[in-house]
């Protein structure tokens, strides 16, 4: 058994600490917020990372709270489709894909947690100072948010899962910088709104200069509502020494770039209008690093690859993280090799999906479209090849470990 400090709740940290549990280590969470809630909107949970869930015995809990996505589509500005694939169980992988609140998922992994582990392995309102190494411990050092009083906890691991302002990446990478600007910046909502499309099918639309991404993350209701989320994008310059981060803004402000985005089944400008709040993130990520791993001390989730949202897979790419960490320390004979074992597995891919996404990952079809189209194509564009179209949606897959084989292979016996 191995004790280990995981800093920070969020969704890699809390998958960790269960999967880190259930292997027989020892765990202590801290995270900073005083009192976690349901806070953000909706994000979408990959089939590879749903495998890691269903085996924690989540699956059930998931279909409480999300939608079982079972198609994504691509249009253009004016809604014609570019491109359109089934997803999760309905393109036959063994596990599905969901669309679910983010606030949602961090409390239903919140909870989960708890019940594995005990409350008394749950230490909140506590925020990362710095840590220590030395001899077989590493010491954190942890500033109580309620009291102003420094503590310290001593363990023979320390998982920085503390986000893309990580201060253990911070300390292990002191030269890094800010975080890397795209250009870019996103507006998010969600919003009770008819269901579109069967109720189960996410939508990316627009171009470069513009984007829309929206998607239900619940399922309707008897009145045929859904709690819709929505994504907006388009490009602005950001100071990122002085960048607000999640920031309210006026949804009809957003909403008036979209106001001839109406397709018939969804009036896209008149969704975002009628939501309650909208919220400006700037779309950044972080140069991948050679090493997250360091002694007793490594990083996790946003922490080791803050990735721009192309493709749907940050949260994702967190969960397989914490599968990846606790496979590694339960398999070594000792921590810093076990550490070395797990960036092995989980470094090179993340960094390649890091950079693949600031090509805007899969989404980068419908730039092609806006390019080449000279307006002859009605109901479908054809001034792309379905081959070409096909070829690309199945090679992001693989870099970044759902596509159907893999996912196949993963489900086989032993």
């Amino acid at each position: 058994m191995t004790s280990v400090t995981i800093a920070g709740g969020g969704i890699g940290g809390l998958v960790a600490a269960m999967c880190l549990h259930d292997a027989g280590h020892k765990v202590d969470v801290f995270e900073s917020v005083v009192e976690p809630s349901e806070l953000g909107v909706g994000i979408n949970v990959l089939p590879h990372s749903v495998r890691v869930l269903d085996g924690l015995g989540l699956l059930p809990a998931l279909d409480a709270a999300g939608v079982r996505t079972e198609a994504l589509a691509f249009l253009s500005r004016d809604g014609i489709r570019i491109w359109e694939e089934p997803r999760g169980l309905a393109a036959g992988n063994p596990w599905p894909q969901f669309s679910i609140h983010r606030g949602k998922l961090q409390m239903l992994l919140w909870q989960a947690a708890l019940d594995r582990l005990g409350p008394e392995r749950f230490h909140t309102g506590m925020r990362l100072a710095s840590f220590d190494q030395r001899d077989d411990l590493v010491t954190a050092t942890f500033r109580d948010r309620r009291s102003n009083v420094d503590i310290e906890m001593s363990s023979e691991v320390l998982v920085g899962a503390d986000g893309i302002h990580s201060v253990v990446r911070q300390q292990l990478h002191p030269d890094q910088g800010l975080p890397h600007p795209s250009g870019l910046v996103l507006w998010r909502g969600a919003v009770r709104a008819p269901a579109f499309l069967g109720g189960r099918t996410m939508f990316m639309a627009g171009d470069d200069g513009q984007k829309a991404v929206v998607y239900p993350i619940s399922d309707p209701d008897d009145d045929g509502t859904a709690l819709i989320n929505w994504v907006a994008e388009r490009p602005m310059d950001v100071d990122m020494a002085t960048v607000s981060w999640n920031r309210e803004v006026d949804p009809a402000w957003v909403a008036e770039s979209f106001t001839d985005w109406d397709y018939g089944w969804l009036d896209v400008g008149a969704l975002i209008a009628s939501s309650d709040a909208a919220y400006e993130f700037p779309m950044v990520d972080r140069h991948p690093v050679d090493r997250w791993s360091f002694g007793r001390v490594t990083l996790l989730g946003d922490a080791a690859h803050p990735m721009r949202p192309n493709g749907s897979n940050g949260s994702s790419q967190a969960i397989l993280d914490g599968e990846a960490l606790a496979a590694a320390l339960t398999a070594a004979d000792n921590v810093p090799a076990a550490l070395t074992a797990y960036e092995a597995v989980r470094l090179e891919p993340t960094a390649k999906l890091t950079l693949a996404n600031r090509q805007a990952g899969p989404e980068r079809v419908m730039q092609w479209v806006a390019e080449r189209c000279a307006g002859a194509c009605t109901d479908e564009h054809t001034c792309v090849d379905t081959a070409v179209l096909e070829r690309e949606a199945n090679a992001y897959k693989q870099l970044a470990g759902f596509d159907l084989a893999t996912l196949q292979a993963m489900a086989e016996p032993g």
